[in-house]
């Protein structure tokens, strides 16, 4: 038998509808949105340096569609592959002292550096996930050891424990003792951030 045609079926079908096309949709708005940023570097900082040679006569930007996004990803790949050979090391590591020793750009760049490491460097942070009993309850939450030792800060046998917000890139850090802590084990890091991030909603089996 058919349904009567209603208002609240009609929402019905709106939420229906929302729930298919917004995760794509937005997929779609990020990714373009990325593309877009990186696509567009290389144009404006020719237009920097060359003002009038990067212009169209109506003073828009000059751009080839793509261009940009293939030659700084090419770019980044390069960087990549030369970094591990000894001559770029030492020069890397001279830039690297002369910016952590310049006042003011000191904080930017140690603090840049080491939130682009603890994802994706050798000192990779976001590794060990937990279950970090924060207010000495019965309340756990899931959390990433970042530090392993705090007694810098004056606490003896303390971790430092970030705790990701739900539905948000930030979060907070809690200085708890190691008892209060329970490495998870069941999931991997990458899952637990997924879970932890999306409110609980994501589906943690691999």
């Amino acid at each position: 038998m058919k349904k009567p045609f209603t208002f609240k079926l009609l929402f019905q079908y709106f939420l229906q509808g929302l729930l298919v096309l917004a995760p794509i949709s937005i997929t779609i708005w990020a990714i373009t949105a990325a593309f877009n940023f990186i696509d567009g570097i290389l144009p404006n900082l020719l237009h920097g340096v060359f003002p009038g040679l990067m212009e169209d006569t109506d003073g828009t930007i000059k751009r080839v569609p793509g261009l940009g996004f293939i030659v700084i990803i090419g770019l980044i790949l390069f960087v990549g592959y030369i970094s591990s050979t000894f001559v770029f090391n030492k020069l890397v590591s001279v830039f690297d002292k002369l910016l952590e020793k310049t006042p003011g750009i000191k904080f930017i760049y140690s603090t840049l550096k080491d939130f682009f490491e603890a994802f994706a460097g050798e000192k990779k942070k976001f590794t060990a996930n937990v279950l970090a009993n924060v207010d000495d309850n019965d309340v756990w939450r899931v959390g990433f050891v970042t530090q392993e030792d705090m007694e810098e800060f004056g606490f003896k046998d303390y971790i430092a424990v970030y705790v990701p917000m739900a539905y948000s890139v930030a979060g907070n850090v809690y200085i708890i003792p190691k008892s209060r802590v329970k490495p998870i084990t069941n999931i991997s890091a990458t899952q637990t951030m997924k879970f932890a991030v999306s409110g609980g909603v994501t589906d943690v089996v691999e």
